[in-house]
C-alpha cells in the first residue's frame, strides 16, 4: 500500500507546542527537548514521567536550572518552571518521587550522565514494575504490573492510545540490515484468559515441582503470559490446519508430544518413513478424528476409517496405560515459555479429564565448569567425548550428579572429578580383595552378630531407605551422598570398631548393596561389580535391594558411642598437653569411663525449665527471657555463672538430636554399649586397662562434668616396679 503523507516535520517545528495528555492533571503541557531520545526510534516523541523515569527528571531539572538551555530551543519559563514531578508509584527504597532518589542515590548530575542514567533506569524501572504501588486515585494499592493492563485497556478503549510494536533493542539481520517491526497478520494464543488461566493454575497447585523457586517461576509466568504469536511464514514445522500458509513455531507445537511417545513405537518403522511401523498405519491415515479416538476414551470409532478398530484399540490401549507425563525434566529457562505452555496445552486438550494432566515437572539450572559459565572465547568449555576419556563414563556421570540439585546452576569441578574417579577405583580395588580373602572374614550365624554387626545392619537399611527417596525426588547430589560417600563411610565406621573383623555375610551384603545403590549414576562399574560377585543376569534386572526398618535406636547408641570416644580422645589430648607451665603427665596406661544417669540437681532443673518453655513457645523464647526465668529460682543463685553456657550446649544438642535431647536421663543403656565396645576404646585412648563404673562412685569433680549422655574419662598412670 502507499503511505499518505499529512505534512512534513522536523523536531524544531513542535519545539514548545502546547498538548492536551491524557490521565495527567495539567489540562496543558508542553513539547519539550530532551539530549537522550533516539532519533532511529519510533516518533522521536515519548511521554515525559520525571517522577519515576531518572532520564526524564535530568531533562527537566536541566531545563529549569541552565537558562541558557530553554534559551537555545525556544522554550520560554512557563512552558518549564511551573512544573514539578507528580507522584504516582510508591516503591520500597526510594519513595514516592522514584527518580528524584535515584539521581541523588547514583550522583547524576545531568541528562549528559549517560552511564549513571543507564544504571540508575535499569535499577528503578526493574524495582517499580515488580515491587511499585500506585498512588493514583482509582488504582490505590494496586501494584504497577497489575495495573499496567488495566491502564492500557483503558486508554486503548477510549481512543488516547493505539498498540504498537518495536524492537527492544537494535536487531541486525544475518545480511546486515537493521530490523524493524513490521505490522503483520499474525496467530495467537490466547495465553491469560480467565477460564483457560483458571485451569492452568489449578494444574499447577496439583504438581509437583519439587522446588519452592520453580513453582514461584510458574505463578510468575502465569501472572504475566498473556497473547502469545504461536505462527510464523517460514522454516520447518507443523501447517496451521486453517491457515496452511503459515506454520506452527516450535514452541507452540511441541506442548503435547509427550501423548505421541505412548504410540509412536506403533507408528513409527524405517526413519524415512518409507515402511511403516507394527501398526502398518500410514500417515495420511492418522486423521484428526483418529487421534480423536486414540486420545479420547468418549470419542467413537471414525466413521468410515480405514484402520482396524483392533490396530486404534491396541494404540488408545498403550496411551490410557502411559498417560499422563509422570515427570517433565527441563532447563529452567523454558518455565516462562515452553514448560507454561506445556501446561496450558494439556489444561486444554484434556480440560475434562484431568488424570491425563501432567504430574510434575523438575527443572534443573545450567553447567558451570569450576564455578564459571563455560564459554569457548575463555577456553572454559569440555566436550563430551573430552569428558568422558579424560574421566570416564561412570567417572562424568558421578561428577554431574555431585555437581549440584534443584534450579540452581550446577558446577563441574574438574578437581573433584579426579577425586570422585579414585574413589571409584578404590571401591573396585576393595572389592577385589574382599573376594580374595573371603575365606579369612570372619563367620557364623546371625544368632552371633555383635553390637556393631548389628548397627551396621540398620545404617545399611537406613541408606537404601534414604537413597530411594532421593532418587525419587531427583535429588541425584543427595542420592550419590546417601548411596555412595556416607554408605563408604559406614563401612569404614564398621571396620573400626569391630575389633573382631568384619562378618563374611555383611560384607558381601554391602557390596551387593553398595552396586546397587550406585548403579542409576555409575552402571559401568556396579555391571562389573555384579559380575564379580558371580551375578549372571546384568544388574539392571535386578530388583532395589530390600530393606528392613532401621534401627534407630541402636544407630543412636553408636553415635553415642562415636562421640563418646571422640571426647576421650580429646580427654587425654588435654592430659598429655596440659598447657604453659604446667606439668606433663606421663603417658596413662589405665582409665575409667564414669557414666551417670542422672544430671546434677542444678542441672536438672535448668533442663525442666527448658522443657516447659520449650513446650509452651513451640520453641526457644528469646535467651533473655529464659535467663529471666532460672535467675527466678532460689535453687539456682550460686550457679548464676554456670547457667546460661549449659543452656546454649542444650539448645545446640536440641538442634541436632531433637526435643529429646532435654530429657533427664538417657534412653540409651550407656554402661552396656561403652562395655560391648571395651576393647576398641582401649585402643582408641592407648591403654592397658580400661574398665566402666557409674559416677555414683566418683568424687564431685567427676559428677559436675559427667551427665546423661556424656560419659567422662579419667587417666590414670601405673608405674611398674623393675
Amino acid at each position: 500500500g502507499k503511505v499518505q503523507v499529512l505534512v512534513h516535520l522536523i523536531g524544531q517545528d513542535i519545539m514548545g507546542i502546547p498538548l492536551e495528555a491524557p490521565l495527567t492533571v495539567h489540562k496543558t503541557i508542553y513539547t519539550l527537548p530532551m539530549l537522550t531520545i533516539k532519533e532511529d526510534k519510533g516518533t522521536g516523541i515519548v511521554t515525559s514521567v520525571p517522577s519515576d523515569a531518572p532520564d526524564d527528571y535530568a531533562a527537566l531539572r536541566d531545563l529549569k536550572n541552565k537558562p541558557q538551555l530553554r534559551e537555545k530551543y525556544g522554550i520560554k519559563d512557563n512552558m518549564v518552571l511551573p512544573f514539578d514531578p507528580i507522584p504516582i508509584i510508591e516503591i520500597p527504597g526510594y519513595g514516592n518521587l522514584c527518580a528524584v532518589a535515584a539521581c541523588d542515590k547514583y550522583k547524576i548530575v545531568s541528562q549528559n550522565d549517560r552511564d549513571k542514567l543507564a544504571e540508575a533506569k535499569e535499577d528503578t524501572y526493574k524495582k517499580g514494575f515488580y515491587e511499585g504501588v500506585m498512588l493514583v486515585k482509582g488504582y490505590e494499592g494496586q501494584k504497577v504490573q497489575d495495573a499496567k493492563k488495566i491502564v492500557q485497556t483503558l486508554m486503548v478503549d477510549s481512543n488516547d492510545a493505539v498498540i504498537y510494536k518495536e524492537p527492544e533493542k537494535l536487531v541486525m539481520s544475518r545480511s546486515g540490515d537493521e530490523c524493524v517491526v513490521a505490522l503483520c497478520d499474525q496467530w495467537f494464543l490466547d495465553y491469560g484468559e480467565p477460564v483457560w488461566r483458571g485451569l492452568a493454575e489449578q494444574c499447577l497447585a496439583s504438581m509437583n515441582t519439587f522446588s519452592d523457586d520453580v513453582r514461584h517461576n510458574f505463578l510468575s509466568t502465569l501472572d504475566w503470559l498473556h497473547e502469545h504469536a504461536c505462527s510464523r511464514s517460514y522454516g520447518l514445522g507443523t501447517k496451521m490446519p486453517w491457515d496452511p500458509k503459515y506454520l506452527i513455531e516450535s514452541l507452540s507445537d511441541s506442548t503435547i508430544y509427550m501423548a505421541y511417545y505412548t504410540v509412536d513405537h506403533l507408528l513409527q518403522g524405517k526413519w524415512d518413513g518409507s515402511i511403516p511401523g507394527p501398526a502398518n498405519i500410514k500417515p495420511e491415515q492418522l486423521t484428526p478424528e483418529v487421534w480423536d479416538y486414540i486420545f479420547y476414551k468418549t470419542k467413537p470409532y471414525p466413521a468410515g476409517c480405514s484402520i482396524p478398530k483392533a490396530t486404534l484399540d491396541k494404540l488408545r490401549h498403550e496411551f490410557e496405560y502411559w498417560y499422563p507425563v509422570d515427570v517433565r525434566m527441563s532447563g529452567k529457562d523454558l518455565i516462562p515459555n515452553h514448560l507454561t505452555y506445556f501446561i496450558y496445552c494439556h489444561c486444554a486438550m484434556w480440560s475434562d479429564d484431568r488424570s491425563k494432566w501432567p504430574k510434575a515437572v523438575r527443572a534443573n539450572g545450567h553447567l558451570l565448569i569450576n564455578s564459571e559459565k563455560m564459554s569457548k572465547s575463555t577456553g572454559n568449555f569440555c566436550t563430551l567425548e573430552e569428558a568422558i576419556n579424560k574421566f570416564s563414563a561412570d567417572g562424568m556421570r558421578m561428577s554431574l550428579a555431585d555437581a549440584g540439585d534443584h534450579i540452581e546452576d550446577a558446577n563441574f569441578v574438574e578437581k573433584m572429578a579426579e577425586a570422585g574417579l579414585l574413589r571409584l577405583y578404590s571401591l573396585l580395588e576393595w572389592v577385589r580383595e574382599m573376594l580374595a580373602s573371603k575365606d579369612s572374614l570372619r563367620v557364623g550365624p546371625a544368632s552371633s552378630y555383635t553390637f556393631n554387626d548389628r548397627v551396621f545392619i540398620s545404617e545399611m537399611n537406613k541408606s537404601i531407605a534414604e537413597t530411594k527417596t532421593n532418587y525419587e525426588e531427583f535429588l541425584f547430589r543427595a542420592a550419590l551422598r546417601t548411596a555412595f560417600f556416607e554408605f563408604q563411610a559406614k563401612r569404614d565406621r564398621y571396620r573400626e570398631v569391630e575389633t573382631e573383623g568384619m562378618h563374611r555375610d555383611l560384607v558381601f551384603r554391602f557390596i551387593e548393596t553398595q552396586a546397587l545403590l550406585l548403579a542409576p549414576i555409575c552402571p559401568h562399574l556396579t555391571e562389573y561389580i555384579w559380575g564379580l560377585l558371580g551375578k549372571e543376569e546384568s544388574i539392571m534386572w535386578a530388583p532395589w535391594p530390600v530393606a528392613e526398618p532401621a534401627d534407630e535406636h541402636l544407630i543412636r547408641s553408636s553415635q553415642y558411642l562415636t562421640d563418646s570416644s571422640h571426647e576421650f580422645r580429646l580427654r587425654k589430648k588435654a592430659v598429655l598437653n596440659p598447657g604453659k607451665g604446667k606439668r606433663v603427665q606421663a603417658a596413662p596406661t589405665h582409665a575409667t569411663i564414669w557414666v551417670a544417669k542422672n544430671y546434677p540437681p542444678w542441672q536438672n532443673l535448668v533442663l525442666t525449665v527448658l522443657q516447659k518453655l520449650y513446650q509452651d513457645n513451640n520453641g526457644f523464647p528469646d535467651n533473655k527471657i529464659i535467663s529471666q526465668e532460672l535467675i527466678s529460682k532460689p535453687e539456682l543463685k550460686k550457679y548464676t555463672k554456670k547457667l546460661m553456657p549449659f543452656v546454649q550446649v542444650a539448645k545446640e544438642n536440641v538442634e541436632k538430636n531433637g526435643v529429646r535431647a532435654l530429657a533427664l536421663t538417657s534412653d540409651i543403656d550407656e554402661a552396656e554399649v561403652l562395655n560391648l565396645n571395651l576393647q576398641y576404646l582401649a585402643n582408641t585412648v592407648e591403654v592397658e586397662g580400661l574398665e566402666v563404673k557409674s559416677s555414683d562412685l566418683a568424687d564431685d569433680k567427676v559428677k559436675e562434668d559427667c551427665c546423661p549422655g556424656k560419659p567422662f574419662i579419667s587417666f590414670i598412670t601405673e608405674i611398674q616396679q623393675q
